[in-house]
């Protein structure tokens, strides 16, 4: 969608992401799963290290999403991997701007 200053992208509605889902948005080009978990919005990399399986499409239980290929889980909130958690998810900021969610892909 939209970018703004600072390199924030405006990538859904606040209603195109209900609480407890999850969904595939682009921002700068970028394959980024957004989940909302209560109201707060959180982003990691869309892409699965696993196999490249789609984050953004995986089922949400509590703050955990499973990617709907293989089962790997990761928190929405920090990205850790739930088997090895030094294993770690990319993150992005998100915030909230009127009823836009918008994302901040760093350069």
């Amino acid at each position: 969608m939209s970018s703004s200053d600072d390199n924030w992208f405006t990538v859904c509605k606040t209603s195109d992401c209900p609480p407890g889902e999850g969904r595939e948005v682009v921002a700068a080009g970028r394959l980024i799963a957004l989940f909302n978990l209560d109201g707060a919005y959180f982003a990691l990399d869309g892409v699965c290290p696993h196999q490249g399986g789609p984050l953004g499409k995986g089922a949400m239980q509590g703050c955990i999403v499973t990617c709907p290929w293989h089962g790997w889980q990761f928190d929405v909130r920090s990205g850790e991997f739930q088997l090895r958690k030094t294993l770690v998810q990319p993150t992005f900021d998100v915030r909230i701007d009127g009823g836009d969610v918008q994302v901040r892909v760093k350069p």
